[in-house]
């Protein structure tokens, strides 16, 4: 009656055939998956209920109950949860509606082998698709609370799925998932296996879960972060974990917590090892969920975490909070804005604990969450110095070793009371960089900047423990007060005046720069830019020009040159000779785009560019 043949949505397909297709190592996951759907499912009418208990009259005990039946090698789970009408089972059985699930599944085809794509398709949620992991065809009836109507879906998970009305089912409210077990998965219709499984996936689980006849729960069925540290085992907060991440890596570290005084809150927050694949986009909220008195209220109150600790998954549970308050009103409460506060220490607390004890552990959520937490250098100032601690950077002081700031002011130079650095956006790039040798000669260490996020909250943060962060590729920086380390840096007797040079480059120059001067930067390259002391750095520029599409009243640079270079001696001799000679313009030409090249800007006219070079190299081999 009414029945329809739908498609899956073409990521649902890309899924269910990576699904079919690879062999996992661990087909129990399947259960787990489930039952942390049906216990979400529960937890949603628990705090529905709440505004409208008659949404639960005559059934108001939550439970999930797992049944066999090896007449016909099914197994049914069945909750009596909020339910799903039509539209939802449409949209949540039909349809990934997560953002970012495309690049998702993509990698995931892409990864093929068994764990990764397991991985990945961990990541995005969508759980109720591993059951086709060990079935061939799916059954879901569900009626959603306070509904009228039942309704059954229905998919082999290949050719589409059909939904339509049932009006023969009898459910009071809920969900009911009957799974048609393939022939290699006939095990789990052993109710041994099944406790097994639950027992090693699903005992935190609060809601409790019944197998068979029985009316027993199988497991614990109590809140975890409610219980003791010292009575739960770091595998039961794996599956915790896996239960409220939908996710299948392990967390590289778990604080829990509870906090007492004037606001009084349990937590239990985990720092994942994979970095989520929507973790940048703009849209993406936190994972962490709000419980009032072991009733979960909401995983989407905006002001409970940071948007910089977005990839936190886990749970807070309040005392103070009222039951009855509305989502809308959560946004604005003060309770949880101190809670954010207090979360917020605890966790950077634990994290710098971490770099103590396990560097290595440390360098890997770096790597993989460091220049999301940069963000909070822009909009948390109240945080700024915790932050700062557990902030990393490369620098030129080891080769691709990260460094503390901390650390970095402990190896300053004597005399030297500002932190330098240097802002780009790859790694290598930077360590070429002509600014630095006057740096490097110096022993002078630099640190590397190379995240978008570094020219945003250096506007914000511009000192740290009263030093000042200085760009090297701005402004007049006085190196000579620094003694050379290497002794072949004494510049050559008998050299040109580079007077002259200075006056021909300058004015040819004068529609491009803002001055030509002489360098303390450079040491072995023969020129490079610098941005004006009251200008935007370099970088900086071009990363508001692409996101902002700045267009600067004046953006002239400063061309510094190498009085000690060997080409500039030369140069600076033919300027003495015969300041007009047709080979200083071209000169400066070149040197200017070779300054652009290096810094990554473009030339201003690639064909001169090109045709200036050609006759420079003529003229070298014919000398």
């Amino acid at each position: 009656m009414n029945e329809e043949k739908l498609a899956f949505g073409t990521d649902v397909s890309r899924l269910l055939d990576i699904v079919a297709n690879a062999l996992y190592t661990n087909r129990d996951v399947f259960l787990r998956e489930l039952i942390s759907n049906a216990a979400d499912a529960c937890d949603k009418l628990r705090y529905e209920s709440l505004q409208n208990p008659r949404l639960v009259n005559g059934n108001p005990d939550f439970k999930i109950t797992i049944v066999k039946n090896s007449n016909d090698n099914t197994l049914t789970i069945t909750d009596n949860g909020i339910g799903m009408n039509r539209e939802e089972l449409v949209e949540n059985l039909g349809t990934i509606a997560r953002s970012g699930t495309a690049a998702m599944v993509e990698a995931a085809k892409n990864a093929g082998a068994e764990k990764g794509a397991l991985n990945l398709i961990g990541q995005f949620g969508v759980g109720f698709y591993a059951s086709f992991m060990v079935a061939d065809k799916v059954d879901v009836i569900s009626r959603k609370a306070g509904e009228e109507k039942i309704w059954y879906w229905e998919s082999d998970g290949r050719t589409g799925y059909t939904v339509r009305e049932e009006e023969s089912a009898k459910i009071d409210r809920g969900v009911e998932i009957t799974l048609h077990l393939k022939p290699d998965a006939y095990d789990y219709l052993n109710e041994d296996n099944l406790k097994r499984i639950i027992l090693a996936y699903s005992d935190h689980i609060s809601v409790p879960i019944i197998v068979g006849a029985e009316d027993k729960a199988v497991n614990a069925a109590s809140a975890l972060w409610m219980r003791s540290k010292n009575e739960i085992t770091q595998e039961q907060y794996n599956e915790f974990y896996h239960h409220i991440g939908h996710v299948f890596d392990e967390p590289i570290m778990t604080s829990h917590w509870r906090a007492e005084g004037k606001i009084e809150y349990t937590a239990l927050l985990f720092i994942p090892t994979m970095r989520p694949f929507d973790l940048y986009e703009p849209g993406r909220k936190h994972a962490v969920r709000l419980y009032v008195k072991r009733v979960f209220i909401t995983d989407q109150v905006q002001n409970l975490i940071y948007p910089w600790l977005r990839f936190v998954r886990g749970v807070i549970d309040s005392e103070d909070l009222p039951l009855n308050i509305s989502r809308e009103m959560l946004q604005n409460n003060p309770v949880v804005a101190k809670i954010r506060s207090g979360v917020t220490k605890r966790i950077l607390s634990d994290l710098a604990a971490l770099a103590e004890k396990d560097g290595a552990a440390f360098e890997t959520f770096w790597y993989q969450f460091g220049m999301v937490v940069k963000e909070g250098l822009y909009d948390a100032a109240e945080h700024r110095d915790d932050i700062f601690k557990i902030c990393r950077f490369f620098s030129t002081n080891a080769n691709r070793r990260l460094t503390t700031l901390d650390d970095y002011v402990s190896r300053m130079k004597e005399g030297q009371e500002e932190i330098y650095y240097i802002l780009g956006e790859k790694l290598e790039s930077l360590e070429k960089s002509p600014q630095l040798e006057g740096f490097k000669a110096r022993g002078l260490e630099v640190l590397f900047f190379n995240d978008t996020i570094d020219s945003f909250w250096l506007q914000m943060a511009g000192m740290f423990k009263g030093k000042k962060f200085v760009s090297i590729t701005k402004g007049s920086i006085d190196l000579n007060k620094f003694e050379a380390e290497k002794k072949d840096e004494t510049p050559p007797g008998n050299e040109e005046s580079v007077t002259d040079l200075l006056g021909v480059l300058g004015e040819e120059l004068k529609a491009d720069v803002k001055q030509v001067r002489i360098s303390n930067r450079l040491t072995d390259s023969p020129v490079c830019l610098i941005a004006d002391e009251q200008g935007v750095d370099m970088h900086m520029e071009r990363i508001l020009k692409t996101q902002q599409k700045y267009e600067p009243t004046d953006n002239k640079k400063i061309l510094e040159i190498n009085r000690h270079h060997a080409l500039i001696q030369m140069l600076a001799g033919l300027a003495k000779a015969n300041k007009d000679a047709p080979a200083l313009k071209d000169a400066a030409r070149l040197l200017y785009d070779q300054a652009c090249i290096i810094q990554g800007e473009p030339v201003n006219d690639p064909s001169s560019f090109a045709r200036r070079m050609a006759e420079f190299m003529q003229r070298g081999l014919a000398a």
